[in-house]
């Protein structure tokens, strides 16, 4: 699934259902003698469903963050290649832009991190979680 997500991810798409789902409920399986939260799950609506066929939910939480915020703080990261340091030019600025600090070789703005392709992965967000919401309403 790692892969396929990552190819997803680089061409504007959503990691599928079937892969993350299941292997997110095997996880809960073991833990049936603890409380637990889920952090982005479930962001379908054949994904809350499963999940409530399997579980009892108690508690939904959906954060409300504007997306100008999410895409601007997106937008703002920069890494090393070779490191995986990660800069953002609003809150952790390389010393000189577009360069790493320790190496001195350029920093890089991955395809998911460019403009275009955040406001793609907002919008297929949006369309998939406006019905989970809906659901757990």
């Amino acid at each position: 699934i790692p892969l396929v997500a990552r190819g997803l991810v680089e061409i504007s798409h959503m990691a599928p259902d079937t892969g993350h789902q299941s292997s997110r409920l095997q996880e809960l399986e073991n833990l049936t003698q603890s409380n637990w939260l889920l952090d982005g799950f479930s962001r379908t609506f054949r994904q809350a469903e499963a999940l409530d066929r399997a579980h009892q939910i108690d508690t939904v939480i959906s954060l409300n963050v504007p997306f100008e915020v999410i895409k601007q703080r997106l937008t703002a990261r920069w890494i090393h290649p070779a490191s995986g340091r990660v800069y953002n030019i609003e809150f952790n600025p390389p010393k000189t832009v577009g360069i790493d600090d320790l190496t001195g070789e350029p920093l890089i703005q991955r395809e998911d991190d460019k403009p275009e392709t955040v406001i793609k992965r907002l919008k297929a967000y949006e369309d998939q979680t406006k019905p989970v919401l809906e659901y757990y309403q």
